[in-house]
């Protein structure tokens, strides 16, 4: 049993793990997890044990050992550990783990993760809310929860998650080129209630001091500029090429085409040129941190 499960001397259920779900529409993903269930059912098989003795003995109930095995429910890594050490599997199930986190998170995240690792610079004008890489998890999951039609606690869950997973591209080592516009009224608008917000201005402070990161502040008394229309997103990739996005331009859809990358990229450097500087956008923010 686990060591979770042992305190509290109770098995694991759904309600304990939400956000695990299996996406029906990601073929791929549905092939990966239906392959590592199989092999948990024939491990467990093969040493005569039944779901409900395994179950106890991972700290996860029988009906949940059933649907990962069944390849409906997507198996955690501590899962995963815990099934290797009572199958004695010599670290086999374990290793699976590479192959389940590729697909833990749903098909677009991960193509957008993807992109964003590959990336070695990104470029992003935000005028509605704090960009996905620089969100706290309570400020994610309060904007997740504010949908309409409103999403179901283990999709929020589990959104939340993927989201976090994608900020991993700051450790990358070389790490990419960072470039932030955000509007004033982003940084004001309280989303999640002044904890939550306090919180999130503060991780915009420390990410903003990272050497490899811009971080600039669109005031709202400022004129005019290219991104009235909407959010601008510009990743640079190591071979030369290319991919944007503007909610202003080509339907807002990605393009890489180079025309249209030079019009986004002029839109981009006329709104870094017009925004405060690095330095004072910084003691901006914390002025506003100030204000309450």
């Amino acid at each position: 049993m686990t060591a979770e499960a042992a305190e509290t001397g109770r098995l694991k259920s759904e309600a304990d793990e939400p956000g695990w779900e299996v996406d029906p529409d990601d073929e791929w993903g549905v092939a990966v997890i239906a392959t590592v269930g199989r092999q948990l059912k024939l491990r467990r098989e093969a040493v005569g044990m039944r779901a409900a003795d395994f179950g106890v003995a991972v700290g996860y109930g029988e009906d949940l050992v059933y649907k990962i095995e069944g390849g409906k429910r997507i198996p955690r890594q501590e899962y995963l550990a815990a099934a290797d050490r009572v199958l004695e599997a010599g670290g086999l199930i374990a290793a699976t783990w590479e192959d389940v986190k590729r697909v833990r998170y749903p098909k677009k995240v991960r193509e957008l993760a993807q992109l964003e690792g590959r990336a070695v610079e990104i470029g992003v004008y935000e005028c509605n809310s704090v960009h996905g890489l620089l969100q706290t998890p309570e400020h994610a999951r309060a904007l997740f929860e504010a949908a309409q039609p409103p999403y179901s606690p283990d999709d929020v869950e589990r959104m939340v998650a993927a989201r976090m997973a994608r900020q991993s591209v700051f450790e990358r080592d070389p790490a990419p080129s960072v470039h932030y516009v955000l509007e004033e009224a982003v940084l004001r608008r309280r989303v999640g209630g002044t904890m939550v917000w306090r919180q999130q201005l503060e991780r915009l402070s420390e990410v903003g001091l990272l050497r490899n990161v811009t971080l600039q502040v669109m005031p709202t008394d400022t004129d005019a500029h290219p991104g009235v229309d909407g959010k601008i997103e510009l990743l640079k990739f190591p071979d030369g090429t290319a991919v944007g996005r503007s909610d202003g331009a080509f339907s807002g859809r990605p393009t890489t085409d180079p025309k249209q990358l030079r019009i986004l990229e002029l839109r981009y450097g006329t709104i870094r040129a017009q925004a405060l500087p690095p330095r004072e956008s910084l003691a901006f923010i914390e002025r506003v941190l100030g204000e309450t």
